[in-house]
């Protein structure tokens, strides 16, 4: 589906940095910036000469690259040799080769649904104890990443790689023209946004069109709304159905998007053209002069579609999402990444999971692109770009973070009855009747 897509090409364009620089390692160790303090200290532990690991994942291209470059340095320090597969359809070949009694010793899930599924099939074993209490200590909103990793009170899936979705995009030459500053609050920003109305102008560019897809921009904004409005167990709820979707929260939520989507005044070309305005194209807004809008909500990969030639940091630049100061729910996050899990216990996994745990398996490919990490412990002076490194503060000053909840929805509500139903709700139909007709669709498929 075109959101899971989008998120899993998140930062393509975005986090262009440097590319590998040749040889076996892509940079020599004790040089830079890199933490190779933790480098040399698990190369002491371990001697694995003449074990092998097998990895398989979603990471293709230009992604497999970068991820063999950084396992080339856990096989400098340890002596192993690892084989790292990837496949744009790697979810049905590992359940395939789990059926089978043959998986790799090693996955990387983008969809922890799955990992869900194959844990309680008895496809995977737990992660090494005291992994949880070590992501606790040295990821912000560290028991965010437990939850997410956890599956029937055993936790199975180590995030690594991050991608984020509260980001406001917006052109900073158009906000200094026009004397507006970048809001810190979400009363800050529905203040904005009545006042680059006040002053003749449209706030907002909002396109939920996406071909069979049309809808899932929405879902996003719906997301974070209940990250702003609810405590975070609230949304576990709903995204398990144990809160139906025509609850109060959730139709609160939809109604906090449509406070945005369904005023004339507010969107570019207006309320009716949401729905049919392409999301590829909906960004161009704010390119326009004068501004067709000056902000448009969507995640890490959007830039892909800006005019060609535009400069992160300069001809266009982002802010988080902001939270509501009166809510008090701090700084919460929606975002997508990818969760490692293994399906044997053995030394040599063991010890890619320590690997995993030191900031030098992080920082290898912040410097090169692409990547994001909540690892309070990373030195963020490797990133290439200061677009990226704000990027990263996001994460690392998330006090929740939540996974996009349509892709943990089943597949016929998530990537169905939720897109088609926010389309229903920007072309008129009642927050709470659509709630209803998608619980109703939940209903019918349990």
């Amino acid at each position: 589906m075109m959101k899971h897509l989008a998120s899993t090409t998140a930062m393509a364009v975005l986090l262009a940095g440097v590319a590998n620089a040749g040889g076996h390692l892509a940079f020599a160790p004790g040089e830079g910036d890199f933490n190779w303090d933790s480098y040399n200290s698990f190369a002491e532990q371990y001697d694995l000469s003449g074990q092998s690991l097998s990895i398989t994942g979603p990471w293709t291209g230009q992604d497999k690259d970068l991820v063999d470059s950084v396992i080339a340095y856990f096989e400098e320090a340890t002596g192993a040799e690892v084989e790292y597969s990837g496949s744009d359809s790697f979810e049905s070949d590992f359940v395939i080769a789990a059926e089978a009694g043959n998986p790799p010793q090693m996955a990387v899930f983008p969809q922890p649904g799955l990992m869900a599924d194959m844990a309680r099939q008895g496809n995977l074993v737990a992660l090494p104890d005291g992994t949880g209490d070590w992501l606790r200590e040295n990821y912000a909103a560290g028991e965010s990443w437990v939850s997410l990793g956890t599956v029937d009170d055993t936790m199975y899936g180590f995030p690594y790689k991050i991608d984020v979705k509260s980001l406001v995009w917006y052109v900073p030459e158009a906000f200094e023209e026009a004397g507006y500053e970048v809001p810190e609050t979400l009363e800050a920003l529905k203040e904005l946004t009545d006042q680059i109305v006040a002053d003749g102008g449209t706030p907002w560019c909002i396109g939920l069109g996406s071909g069979a897809a049309t809808g899932w921009p929405a879902t996003d904004w719906v997301e974070d709304m209940m990250l702003r409005t609810q405590p975070p167990e609230t949304y576990d709820a709903w995204v398990a159905n144990e809160l139906p979707f025509d609850s109060p929260e959730v139709v609160n939520a939809i109604e906090e998007f449509g406070y945005f989507a369904r005023n004339d005044d507010y969107v570019s070309g207006g309320a009716e053209a949401v729905a049919s305005t392409d999301f590829r194209d909906s960004p161009g807004g704010l390119f326009e002069v004068p501004p067709q809008c000056y902000m448009h909500k969507q995640a890490t990969f959007i830039p892909t579609f800006f005019p060609e030639g535009t400069e992160l940091g300069l001809d266009v630049d982002f802010f988080y999402f902001p939270a509501y100061e009166g809510e008090d729910l701090g700084q919460p996050v929606l975002g997508a990444g990818t969760l490692f899990v293994r399906t044997e216990e053995s030394d040599v996994t063991a010890a890619f999971l320590d690997f995993l745990q030191t900031p030098i398996a992080h920082e290898l490919w912040m410097a090169q692109s692409g990547f994001l990490t909540p690892y309070t412990e990373v030195n963020p002076d490797v990133f290439p770009t200061d677009t990226q490194r704000a990027l990263n503060e996001i994460l690392t000053n998330a006090t929740t973070f939540r996974f996009d909840g349509s892709d943990l929805m089943p597949g016929e509500i998530g990537a169905g009855a939720f897109w088609t139903g926010m389309v229903d709700y920007v072309t008129g139909e009642d927050a709470e009747a659509v709630g209803a007709a998608i619980q109703e669709r939940w209903e019918a498929i349990q």
